[in-house]
């Protein structure tokens, strides 16, 4: 009988994802990307031997803490995202669209963590000039800021080991190429040896490093997933281009946790902070208007107060127009169908134009109910009162279902001053009033649009009408 051949068979393994597999393909199995497969040498199983040691291991009481060594970026609303500050040794990986600030917010980190000591700032897409230009702008000059262009890795390497910066900002990932690997700069290989090479001089050196990386159409991060594996926080920056509204908030974080956002406000002088965003999603008007309802949305832990609005106006054609801004569409026609289904608002002949206030998107179910109040407010003709916050998920059936986090955005509403919050039944709030605002259980679509249309009259139920 013949003996089974001992040679190592080859394995093809993606370069995106490193999925592996015992033949060629030419779609990854895994993150399905095309033309990533290639072959590599395959080792014989079980070949591999002790050798030494690079650290001796320890005790774990004897490891020491480095989430104790956070170091504040002095920039509060990035400071709320990554957990405090920047560990040392961490690498970060902020990644967002072109044009939507992540230069200007690196900027103004590195010049606050200039006051501490030396931070370099490494650009391969400007100028040194360019940036001068902008750090001038936005106010990000100090004498402990260093600037160069540069696009080569061993050029990098060479800056890092001169200067010793406390932080290390690379603008960006993709532009820098290294010589002893083949391809471009922002090919599969390049990515990966800059961020390799960068993550190791960063946990041998303790210093925290900030990666900026481009994003693909779809909105992830451009390169080889392995990419974010290496890194141990993924940050995406996001805004609408016509928005002053920026949104900051972590994908993965090694030392905090995933559900908190920090929003800022872009302006000619840069970012700032927002405490307080919800004042950019509210209209401020001399009287109510039809059309118009507040709700209170969570992102992540931290609740924003967001203004829906509504249009109906007659069609003659033979499909009325949907036209819809910062809400999901899917959703939004949903909420149409069971309004005119289950609470007799006709809206076959009409025309719908919905949208949000200040540029915020609204994704998630809780605003079912204050978009099903708006269209019955807009098709009506009947203004809501202005103390008036509702939120909740809307059925197929009608039904107001239950969300998560009713108790912080109730305290949110009854911080801005609103006095009548509807909220779906068996929230877990008991119904009454709670810090002066007065918290009415829903059960479905057509008990919560008449009792909107009550708070429009002279004694409306915000006021003690039954």
């Amino acid at each position: 009988m013949p003996r089974a051949s001992t040679a190592p068979r080859p394995s093809f393994r993606c370069s995106e994802c490193g999925w592996s597999g015992s033949k060629w393909v030419g779609r990854c199995q895994q993150c399905q990307a095309w033309g990533s497969i290639t072959e590599v040498g395959a080792a014989p199983a079980g070949r591999t031997t002790a050798g030494p040691v690079s650290t001796p291991a320890r005790r774990i009481h004897d490891v020491e803490q480095l989430g104790a060594r956070v170091r504040p970026t002095r920039v509060g609303e990035l400071d709320r995202v990554l957990g405090g500050g920047l560990v040392p040794g961490a690498v970060v990986l902020l990644a967002g669209e072109p044009g939507v600030g992540k230069s200007t917010l690196l900027l103004d980190v590195a010049a606050r963590a200039a006051a501490a000591g030396p931070v370099l700032y490494l650009t391969g897409e400007e100028s040194a000039a360019q940036v001068r230009m902008r750090a001038e702008r936005i106010g990000a000059l100090h004498e402990q800021l260093f600037l160069a262009a540069e696009t080569d890795l061993a050029a990098v390497l060479g800056h890092v080991e001169a200067l010793t910066p406390r932080l290390l900002v690379l603008d960006s990932v993709q532009t820098i190429a290294s010589a002893q690997v083949e391809g471009s700069a922002g090919g599969v290989a390049q990515v990966r040896e800059v961020a390799t090479t960068l993550i190791r001089v960063a946990k041998q050196t303790g210093m925290p490093t900030v990666l900026v990386g481009h994003v693909t159409k779809d909105g992830s991060v451009a390169g080889p997933r392995v990419l974010e594996h290496l890194v141990d926080v993924v940050v995406s920056f996001e805004g609408e281009r016509h928005s002053r509204l920026r949104l900051v908030r972590a994908t993965k974080n090694r030392f905090g946790a995933t559900d908190e956002v920090g929003c800022f406000d872009l302006s000619e002088t840069g970012l700032v902070g927002l405490a307080d965003p919800s004042e950019l999603f509210r209209t401020r008007r001399a009287a109510p208007v039809s059309g118009s309802c507040v709700t209170v949305t969570l992102e992540g832990r931290r609740p924003l107060v967001t203004e829906v609005q509504a249009l109906v106006a007659p069609s003659g054609a033979a499909t009325p127009r949907r036209a819809v801004s910062g809400l999901d569409p899917a959703r939004a026609a949903m909420v149409l169908a069971v309004l005119s289904r289950r609470a007799g608002v006709g809206l076959s002949d009409q025309e719908v134009y919905l949208a949000t206030v200040g540029g915020a998107r609204l994704t998630e179910p809780a605003t079912d109910l204050a978009l099903a109040v708006a269209v019955a407010s807009a098709r009506g003709d009947w203004p809501i009162g202005p103390g008036l916050a509702a939120f909740g998920e809307v059925g197929l059936a009608g039904e107001v279902r239950r969300v998560p986090g009713v108790a912080r955005r109730l305290a949110e509403a009854a911080r801005l001053g609103f006095d009548l919050a509807l909220v779906p039944v068996d929230s877990g709030v008991a119904p009454g009033v709670v810090e002066g605002l007065r918290v009415v259980e829903v059960a479905d679509v057509i008990e919560a649009v008449r009792l909107a249309r009550r708070t429009a009259g002279p004694v409306g139920l915000a006021s003690g009408s039954g």
